[in-house]
């Protein structure tokens, strides 16, 4: 696996890794993971002794908004590129505790295949994630901890108390054009709780900035 590059969102911990695509008259060949490379690339120290679990992929219609998601017992981060399409990436920070507690970041990330590389894009435990996709797309994420039913819940793209300072503003435009107005968006998704209903409930007790594995 060929790292090119690291970096990171205005939320610190968010991580983005670019990785290369080796391309000819016949197209594209990329090793998109190698997990001894990220346990031991000094530019994804962020990755050093986390196990990746379980992958999954996800097809989403033009305008479809999914999330705002997140899991205790375990705790799941996600590993998210896209594989064909446009998908614009958030990650709300719901530890408590956290300076960023309750803020939101975004990240472009758009793939036509002719690009010579890929990008993934790192949530860690303590973020909820949604995906938000401007086209009919395709995306591939690993997951550092096995779907537990009963440990999830999720924070609603419309919460009126999101705190988008952090967030680029043509990507936070973008987002809440998306989520004030789509229909493809699941009631639970929609019907989920703003941050500070979060915040109230006991269970936000299993999100703690300096803890959260």
């Amino acid at each position: 696996m060929k790292i090119v590059a690291s970096d990171q969102l205005a939320i610190p911990e968010v991580k983005t890794i670019r990785f290369a695509r080796f391309q000819d008259h016949r197209g594209y060949f990329t090793e998109h993971f190698r997990e001894s490379d990220f346990a031991g690339n000094p530019a994804t120290p962020f990755l050093s002794g986390v196990r990746f679990v379980q992958a999954n992929e996800s097809f989403s219609r033009a305008g479809t908004i999914r999330g705002l998601h997140f899991q205790w017992n375990p705790h799941m981060g996600k590993l998210v590129r896209t594989l064909r399409g446009h998908l614009i990436d958030v990650a709300l920070d719901i530890r408590k505790g956290s300076p960023t507690f309750g803020k939101i970041v975004a990240h472009d990330m758009p793939s036509d295949g002719d690009e010579d590389f890929n990008e993934w894009i790192w949530v860690p435990p303590g973020f909820a994630h949604g995906t938000v996709l401007l086209e009919d797309t395709l995306i591939e994420y690993f997951c550092s901890g096995e779907y537990s039913p009963g440990c999830e819940a999720g924070i609603s793209p419309r919460a009126d108390d999101i705190d988008w300072s952090l967030c680029d503003p043509t990507l936070a435009a973008k987002v809440r054009e998306i989520a004030a107005t789509t229909e493809l968006l699941t009631d639970k998704d929609r019907d989920a709780p703003n941050v500070a209903g979060w915040a109230a409930d006991a269970r936000s007790a299993n999100f703690v900035h300096g803890s959260t594995t």
